[in-house]
Formats: structure tokens, C-alpha cells, sequence
């Protein structure tokens, strides 16, 4: 006991004198991901300037022509197993409200591996390997066991720019910062009928830079449908965006890495550019609501 004591009122000493050589102090520096310095200093935010941000990021993009390298991967972490696809040049086109249209190549002869486009509610996603026309909604109520039926352009739309906060809508929000992460993260709810809160969205902003790092979209039930995360902001046409996202749809078991080599932000983008119709000798097929009717007469794709 007398020795219990003796060691206790040596450790008080080497508390309450942190100038003494007796005492052994170790200090760490805590680094940040993404800071230009070893010690940066965090920035601090309201709820209200990050919903700020948000709106003008997202109302300073009209339209945009990019060039990228896609890494497309197919399964999930909970089943242990992911199948990665590298060196696929992919195309992205969009036009404001929700015009967009994905254009994938394989590697070294660059053939095109895919080519899908929604300009509202409906889809078209043309699969030469497979010979293949795909038409349907843009919802998935019934997901496929198929995973090339479950691909939406709407789903990198709504990862490539982060739609802004509702009018009225509910927003909470989270300081999360201990030695390894420094995030202010916005979290969007709303009210069901019955007063619960549901949350919808999870928006996550870096306090090293205040930029956008993450967005968590999620269905009623609170599972993830889009896990997005953005880094390597940069200015295009004095627009900033991120050069590297990372898209991952857990429930439909596929992914997608992309990285900006090339972008044109707000010169505009023609109506020709969202026409995909159905080529001569391929099969048409209906898929989710299987209510889209077929195109009205079949050509070839126009070119990029």
C-alpha cells in the first residue's frame, strides 16, 4: 500500500510539472489529410454558411464537358469480394435541370463500352459487347440481380453535383473532430407523418478548407443508396470541382472512381448531345417499371 501510494504521488508530480527533465513528455503533431501545412488550423463554419455554400457550388454549374478516367467496380464489401475495371476514358455531359449523358470506352482501343442518357424521368443505356438497348425509369423500385440493369445516369448525377438544401428543410449539425478527422457534417432530415425525424442526406465538409468531402444519400428505411466522396478541388472556368470522386451504390453492388483529366464548365452543351437512339440490329429491352415506350426510329448514336 505505502508503495501504491509512493507511485501515485510520483505521477501526480510528473503532471503538475511538465518543465521538469524527471518527467517524460511526448508531443505529436496532428497532420490533417489534404492540408498544405503540418499543423493546420481548422476553419470554423455555421449550420447557415455551409448551406450557403452548398447552393452557390451547385447554382454556379449551368452545364459541363468533362473528360475522365473511370475505374467501374463490381460487388460489396460485405460480401468480401470486388471486381475493379482499369483504364476506362469516359465522356460525362450535363445540362441543367438533368440532362446528362456517360459515355464509357475500354482501354487500349478505346471501343465504346457503354452509352447512357436521361433527359428527365426515362433512361437509355446502349451496350454494344452485349448487343443490348436498355430503356426504363430512373427509379429502381425492384432492383435486378443483373447489376449492368441497375445503372442510372441519374446516380452519378446526384453525386457529381450536390443538389442544395430545401427551402424549410430540416438541417442538424455535427462537429466531428478528434485526431483523425476535423468535419463539420450537415445532416438533412424530415418529418414523417407520425413526427419522426428520417434523415435523408449526410453532407460533409473538411475544416481544413471548408470544402465538400463527402455525401451520404440514404432510402426512408436509413440505408445507403450513394456514398460519395470528393477531393482535389480545383478552378475550371473559375469553377471549383473536385478531380477525384469516388461513387459507391452498396445496394446495387457496383462503384465507380473518377477522375477529372479535362473539363469545360458553362460553354454550353447542344441538344444533340442527349440523343442516343436505339442502333439497327440491337435487342430493345424494358427494364425497372418496364413502362418507357421504345424510341421512335433507330440510328446510330451521334458522335461525342
Amino acid at each position: 500500500m505505502v508503495r501504491s501510494r509512493v507511485g501515485t504521488a510520483a505521477l501526480l508530480v510528473c503532471l503538475t510539472s511538465f518543465g521538469f527533465s524527471s518527467c517524460v513528455v511526448k508531443r505529436r503533431l496532428i497532420t490533417r489529410r489534404g492540408a498544405k501545412t503540418a499543423q493546420p488550423v481548422l476553419l470554423t463554419a455555421q449550420a447557415s454558411d455551409l448551406v450557403k455554400r452548398i447552393a452557390d457550388e451547385y447554382n454556379g454549374i449551368h452545364d459541363f464537358n468533362v473528360t475522365v478516367d473511370m475505374t467501374p467496380a463490381i460487388g460489396t464489401t460485405e460480401k468480401s469480394r470486388v471486381t475493379e475495371y482499369k483504364d476506362v476514358r469516359g465522356y460525362i455531359l450535363f445540362r441543367k435541370p438533368d440532362d446528362i449523358r456517360i459515355i464509357g470506352l475500354y482501354p487500349v482501343l478505346r471501343n465504346t463500352a457503354f452509352d447512357m442518357v436521361s433527359t428527365g424521368p426515362q433512361f437509355k443505356l446502349y451496350v454494344p459487347a452485349k448487343n443490348r438497348f436498355l430503356v426504363g425509369n430512373n427509379t429502381v423500385e425492384q432492383p435486378s440481380t443483373n447489376k449492368l440493369e441497375n445503372l442510372r445516369p441519374q446516380h452519378f448525377l446526384e453525386a457529381l453535383l450536390v443538389r442544395p438544401v430545401s427551402p424549410g428543410g430540416k438541417v442538424l449539425m455535427e462537429n466531428f473532430t478528434d485526431e483523425d478527422n476535423a468535419f463539420y457534417i450537415l445532416h438533412l432530415v424530415h418529418e414523417q407523418g407520425s413526427g419522426q425525424l428520417v434523415l435523408d442526406r449526410t453532407i460533409w465538409f473538411s475544416r481544413v478548407d471548408l470544402r465538400l468531402a463527402r455525401q451520404i444519400i440514404l432510402d426512408e428505411e436509413g440505408n445507403i443508396l450513394t456514398d460519395a466522396r470528393y477531393s482535389d478541388w480545383t478552378m475550371f472556368d473559375d469553377v471549383p470541382f473536385p478531380k477525384h470522386i469516388e461513387i459507391d451504390r452498396p445496394r446495387d453492388e457496383y462503384a465507380v472512381v473518377v477522375d477529372v483529366q479535362k473539363m469545360d464548365i458553362n460553354h454550353g452543351v447542344t441538344d444533340d448531345k442527349f440523343v442516343l437512339m436505339q442502333p439497327e440490329g440491337t435487342k430493345l429491352q424494358l427494364v425497372g417499371q418496364a413502362s418507357a415506350p421504345p424510341p421512335a426510329s433507330p440510328s446510330d448514336s451521334p458522335g461525342k
